[in-house]
């Protein structure tokens, strides 16, 4: 009996040990964090994962010298070069990330950002994002320090072409061959479920954070670029169209409302970025430059704002500047008129 029962726990033992499933192997190849000294840098470090770049904002000296950053991938990734190995910026960085389960690879290009000086923004050059087709724009050096709501737009399901984005190139712009256009879309599908019933067209100095764009809208607009100076006035020309017929947070047409585009600037303290929560509210900021007219216009017209200081602003320390537009101004509480337009051209920020 002892021999019969220690061969039957035996059998039980394998058997238990024979259903156990090895646990699958990541398919995920993201770099997730990139660290570095924090004296070397003027503002944070940012992961655009829909473009894959990896935007850095240095200090002249780790420019020159360059760094030796700690970098978190997905679980057991492979990274190349590794975490810690020291680049230099005399050439053009990029990293690639193997996944564990060896299916997939992504590739990263490193985008540094230092010593910013021109703030004129006329809107000539323009990228398009690989695999869902949105526009943004891009600096004459090639260096991307504006961003809009495509990216959520396209994880929302709007259709993989330029025009089919609430915000893209248009050639229709003052003075030049192209200008900024943003157009408030009707919502899709996806927005549908979790109660946006339309998208309004924007663009803004700063970063677009997918990963929040759905799950926190207002926290994926990352507004604001490090910004050397006092400012003094925000110019620049735009022509604007509302919709024919404005709705609220539910779709409802509210009779005798109309559209009304959005045009700002602000010029807050520290080197962490405002959101769509804060970035008329927050504590850090020091001054606002504001379209009070944001009626119609026909024709291109052009606007020249002095930024208001708050009382005995403290422009001490490192400074970050956000520039914002927006084919409908309460767009950001999802309330507006399908079809409002806005084109932007010659964004221009004075300073001293």
């Amino acid at each position: 009996m002892k021999i019969v029962s220690k061969g039957l726990v035996g059998l039980m033992v394998l058997f238990f040990f024979s259903c156990i499933k090895k646990e699958p192997l990541c398919p995920e190849a993201d770099i997730e964090v990139f660290t570095f000294d924090a004296k070397y840098k003027v503002s944070e470090t940012f992961i655009d994962q829909a473009n894959r770049k990896i935007a850095l904002y240095l200090t002249d000296e780790a420019f020159k010298k360059g760094l030796a950053p700690q970098i978190t991938t997905s679980k057991g990734a492979k990274l190349s070069p590794a975490s810690g190995d020291s680049i230099h910026f005399n050439k053009n960085i990029k990293y690639t990330v193997q996944s564990e389960s060896g299916e997939y690879s992504k590739t990263y290009d490193v985008v540094v950002i230092h010593n910013i000086s021109n703030y004129e923004f006329n809107f000539e050059k323009w990228a398009q994002n690989e695999n869902d087709k949105y526009e943004f724009p891009l600096e004459d050096d090639g260096t991307q320090l504006w961003s809009s709501g495509n990216p959520g737009a396209a994880i929302a399901g709007v259709g993989k072409s330029p025009s089919f984005y609430p915000t893209r190139s248009v050639s229709d712009g003052y003075g030049g061959s192209k200008a900024a256009e943003m157009v408030t879309l009707k919502g899709t599908p996806i927005t549908e479920i979790i109660g946006i019933k339309l998208i309004a067209g924007s663009i803004f100095y700063g970063n677009f954070n997918s990963q929040n764009a759905l799950v926190d809208p207002p926290s994926a607009t990352e507004f604001g670029q490090p910004f050397v100076g006092r400012a003094l006035v925000f110019k620049g020309y735009y022509k604007y169209s509302p919709g024919p017929a404005f709705q609220d947070k539910s779709g409802n047409v509210i009779p005798n409302v109309s559209d009304s585009c959005s045009i700002y600037a602000v010029l807050f303290r520290g080197s962490n970025r405002l959101n769509g929560k804060n970035i008329l509210s927050s504590d850090s900021i020091v001054a606002k430059a504001v379209l009070k007219d944001r009626s119609a216009k026909a024709t291109f017209t052009y606007f020249e704002i002095p930024f208001e200081y708050t009382f005995n602003a403290n422009l001490s320390g490192p400074l970050m500047l956000a520039i914002v537009a927006s084919s409908s101004y309460k767009g950001d509480e999802y309330s507006g008129a399908v079809g409002s337009k806005l084109i932007v051209d010659q964004l221009t920020i004075t300073r001293k």
